[in-house]
Parts: structure tokens; C-alpha cells; sequence
């Protein structure tokens, strides 16, 4: 007797298969990642054909196969048709589904992330068609939140280095502040400029000068050994402005915060979020091409 289950879940990714199916990776409330056949989805009547597209919330019945899955019912409880009317927030949806992909576990619940992507589609969708910008800026926030549930927050209140509070001065137009990808976070140029110069001194201090003789270094004592700790020079993969902080700042908050922003400034933050995602995910976020390329054509914005 055929083996079957009951998921809910939410497509993400479908592909052809064979003549007429279609492979679909879906994320269910229950088992996590799941990748199932919808059988015949691909014919003109197939009542899987709508129910087997990106972005359809579906409660399923699922039969159990040798190599893979099929669906046997689909009843569709919710779906976002106005993402697929407006080329960014297509494109931004995408980008959130691809992040997913690779955060999101096989065989295991994922509620909270299942549900935390309905929300974010449902505010993308929500929209209204002003700016592109606003796209933007909500895409931010759903990367972040992302990568909150995933473990891996950047640290944008306090700096990295000296774990002292980071606060943006609106008042001085040339102020900044350093992230690093791979240090997790912010940076206090000042507090690294320092370490630069202390780790300079350091090695200077501790290598042989050029004008000793071979015999003046064997005069040095050999019963004693020097141990010294350095503290590694992080690397600076950006540096932002006050907007741009504050605004990485608010964006951990569970409301969303826009009044203190520039378009310019969120498009710097979804960069920066972009490359810290793929240097922890280890992987592009091909979707984000559309967007580079959205604003490079319609608003003549460097990305």
C-alpha cells in the first residue's frame, strides 16, 4: 500500500521534468526542504498546473516514491500574484528564496522560517508601485532577519574590536565606520588605525635591525624566550556613512524603520548584506543580478 504524508508548504524553486512533470523544492512547515514531483503539472488542463508555481502556499498529499516524492493533492491556501507583476519585487522574492535554499534543513520542522517568508512576501507584495527603493529596503530587512534566525547576525551595535557602542554622528558629514565581512561586524576606523600602527611598532621592535652584524645577534641572550600575542588586523570590506549605520542599526528591530534613509544608502546596505551573506553561505546570490541591473538602467544608480 502506497505510502503517503500531509505538508503545507510554500514553493520556492520548480523545474521541467520529463515531458510533462515538473520537480519543485518547497519548503513545509513540517519537513523542512522537500523536493517532490508534481506529476502532469506541465499539461494545458492539469489541475497541478497553477498549484506547482513559485510562491504558492499549498497543503499537500504527498506519496511516497523509490527516488522521489509525488504530489497526489495539492489545495492551494495562499499565493502572491502581484510579486509576478512587478519586475523588482520578483526579483527581490527570488533573492529571499535563494537565501532560503541554502539556510533552510531537509527533514526537519522549519516553521519559523516557513512562516518568516510568507511575512516578508506578503510586505513586498503589500507595496505600493512608488519607488523601487522601498523594494529595496525591505529586502534588506528580510535578509537580516534571515540571517538573525540563521545564527549569523552581523554585529552593528557595538564595534568589533574595543566592544564599545557604536553610535552614527549625524553632524559631521565625513564621519564613518568600518565593517568586516569576515570579523562578523562594525569597526571603529580609529580603534583599528591604532592597532595598525601598535602591530607596526610591534614588528619593527622585534625584528632584526639591518645594520647588526651576524655576530652582535649572537650575543643576544639564548636562556630566556619572548612571547608575544598579536591581535589580528581585521579586514575592512566597507565603510559606511551615518545613514547607512543607523540603518543597519534599526533594521534588527521587528518594525521597519525608512525615515532616516537615502535611496543610495540602502542600496549600499543591501550590498553589504549581500557579500556577507554569500561569504557565510558560501555561495552567489544570482538573483541579485536583477537588481544591480534594474537600477543601473532605470535610475542610472553605480551598484
Amino acid at each position: 500500500m502506497t505510502k503517503t504524508y500531509k505538508a503545507t508548504g510554500i514553493n520556492l524553486k520548480a523545474q521541467a521534468l520529463g515531458e510533462t512533470d515538473r520537480l519543485v523544492t518547497i519548503l513545509t512547515r513540517e519537513f523542512g526542504l522537500i523536493r517532490v514531483v508534481a506529476p502532469g503539472s506541465r499539461k494545458h488542463n492539469s489541475s497541478l498546473g497553477g498549484r506547482s508555481g513559485v510562491f504558492v502556499v499549498n497543503e499537500l498529499l504527498i506519496a511516497k516514491g523509490r527516488s522521489l516524492d509525488k504530489i497526489t493533492q495539492a489545495q492551494t491556501i495562499k499565493s502572491y500574484p502581484g510579486l509576478a507583476k512587478d519586475l523588482v519585487k520578483l526579483a527581490a522574492s527570488q533573492y529571499l528564496a535563494e537565501i532560503i535554499l541554502h539556510q533552510a534543513l531537509s527533514e526537519q520542522p522549519q516553521e519559523e522560517l516557513y512562516e518568516l517568508l510568507n511575512e516578508h512576501l506578503y510586505r513586498l507584495e503589500a507595496l505600493p508601485k512608488r519607488e523601487a527603493f522601498d523594494v529595496v529596503a525591505h529586502l534588506a530587512h528580510g535578509v537580516f532577519h534571515l540571517l538573525a534566525l540563521a545564527g549569523l547576525t552581523p554585529q552593528v551595535q557595538i564595534c568589533c574590536l574595543t566592544g564599545r557602542s557604536l553610535r552614527p554622528d549625524f553632524t559631521d558629514p565625513t564621519w564613518q565606520v568600518g565593517f568586516s565581512i569576515p570579523t562578523g561586524g562594525t569597526i571603529c576606523l580609529g580603534a583599528w588605525e591604532r592597532l595598525k600602527k601598535e602591530t607596526k611598532q610591534m614588528r619593527e621592535q622585534n625584528s632584526p635591525h639591518p645594520h647588526h652584524s651576524p655576530a652582535t645577534v649572537k650575543e643576544r641572550p639564548v636562556n630566556y624566550q619572548t612571547v608575544i600575542h598579536r591581535q589580528e588586523i581585521p579586514v575592512i570590506s566597507s565603510r559606511l556613512n551615518a545613514t547607512e549605520l543607523a540603518i543597519l542599526q534599526d533594521l534588527s528591530q521587528p518594525q521597519f524603520i525608512q525615515d532616516v534613509a537615502t535611496n543610495d544608502s540602502w542600496l549600499s546596505v543591501e550590498q553589504i548584506l549581500r557579500h556577507y551573506t554569500q561569504y557565510h553561505f558560501g555561495c552567489p546570490i544570482r538573483s541579485a543580478a536583477l537588481i544591480d541591473s534594474y537600477f543601473a538602467v532605470n535610475h542610472d544608480a553605480t551598484v
